[in-house]
Formats: C-alpha cells, structure tokens, sequence
C-alpha cells in the first residue's frame, strides 16, 4: 500500500466565483501557484463546453504555471481533445458528462463504450499523456477499463460520501473490492467527487495503493471558513 496519495486541488469553483464578477477576482492564475505554494500535489480543471467555471483560455495560463502535476478533467468531445492536445497535460482524466450537467454524477459504462474509449485512450497515449477514466466501483467495469487500455480510473465516490454517514463499512465495500482488482490487474487508483475532510482519511485507509484524489467544491468550501493554506493542509493530513 502507498504511504500516502496525492492531493490535486480543482480549481473549478474558484473560476466559478470569478466569473460571477466578470472580472479577475479571484484571481485564478494567483489562486493555482498559492495552492501548489501550500502543498497542493497537483492542479485540476473541468473545462464545460458553457465555459461557466473553467474557460478553455484558462487553461494554456494554468499548464504553464503548474509546477506539479496539471490534470484535465472532461466528456472527450471533439474540442476537449483539441484542447488537451493544444496543452499535452500531465494526465487526462474522461469523464461521460452531459454539456448540460450541472456536476459528474456516473461513470463509464467500459463495455458499451469500449471503441470509442479504445480510440481515445490511444491518441492520448500518442501525444505521451497518462489517461484516466472516471468509473462506478463495479468489477466488469474495472476489467472493462483494462481492455480500453487506460493507465488509471477515478472511482466516482459520491454514492460513498452519501451513505458514509449512515455506514462507513458499507459504503466503501465495493470500492475496497474494486481497489483489490485494480492492484490486480495493474491499474493505477486515482478518486473523486465529494471527498471531503469528514471522510477522506477512512477512503484512503481503506483503498490499497491509493495514487491521487482530486478535489474541488469541499475544499474551497472549507477555505472560506479555515483559509485556503490551512485547508489545504488538512486535507493533505487525511492522505498521510
């Protein structure tokens, strides 16, 4: 098991906040090189085609200032791959979201999706860029994505952060299971999606060989109550 997974901050909702405005407060660029600043293990962004958070011009900014790892996030439309490809990413991590989804709530259906994931996941891999799908914790989906020859997958974890409260044990049992597999059968674990500082660390004890978390909204949250330093480092303390 890793000793500890990496912390990547999105920064969508600071965009968000941004463009409420139409200004440049807050300063998103500012708010990128502060998180890194603050022990931030990566970046992330999910340019929408509505462009109501992240603009695809934020993102040729955020690459050049990211000193870590820069993660895109996003439904693998035509103008999502160009951008990616414009901007040659750390990683890119596909997500099966509709243009008018308000939040990613579902993973890949690996089975029925399998070309197109296939073609997909190979021009990422032409352009030397790690690829990760976001997906259920459910077996033949995990099997599903080492066929398409993805690098990683992004557990979808909000069905965990819904019924944690409820019973822990329960709600990360088939995410604990899937993890098992993936170790098994060499895929990398990355996770996202209302993790947050209630139950991260009981995720990440409970997933063998844990890579990286991406989290946005929860974090920002916490940041107007804590500030954005000290939040970051609790949330960096969950993944010790």
């Amino acid at each position: 098991m890793t000793d500890k997974a990496r912390l990547s901050v999105n920064v969508n909702k600071v965009a968000l906040l941004r463009n409420s405005r139409g200004s440049n407060l807050p300063d998103l660029r500012q708010v990128a090189i502060d998180c890194e600043k603050f022990g931030a293990e990566g970046i992330t962004v999910h340019p929408r085609p509505d462009e109501r958070h992240i603009k695809y011009s934020d993102v040729p900014v955020l690459k050049e200032i990211t000193t870590t790892e820069f993660n895109m996030e996003g439904n693998p439309i035509d103008k999502f791959l160009e951008l990616v490809l414009d901007n040659k990413p750390h990683q890119c991590t596909l997500v099966p979201d509709s243009p008018d989804q308000l939040t990613s709530d579902a993973g890949w259906d690996t089975i029925r999706n399998k070309d197109f994931l296939k073609d997909v996941i190979a021009m990422l891999h032409e352009a030397n860029i790690r690829v990760s799908i976001f997906i259920d914790p459910v077996e033949k989906l995990i099997e599903g994505a080492k066929e398409v020859g993805t690098d990683r997958i992004e557990f979808y974890t909000g069905p965990f952060a819904h019924d944690y409260s409820h019973d822990p044990k329960k709600a990360i049992a088939p995410y604990t299971r899937c993890a098992h597999l993936c170790n098994d059968i060499g895929l990398g674990i990355n996770a996202g999606h209302d993790l947050n500082l209630d139950n991260l660390r009981f995720f990440k004890d409970n997933i063998p060989n844990l890579l990286e978390v991406s989290i946005g909204h929860a974090l920002i949250s916490d940041s107007l109550y804590l500030g954005l330093e000290k939040t970051i480092q609790m949330y960096l303390n969950r993944l010790a």
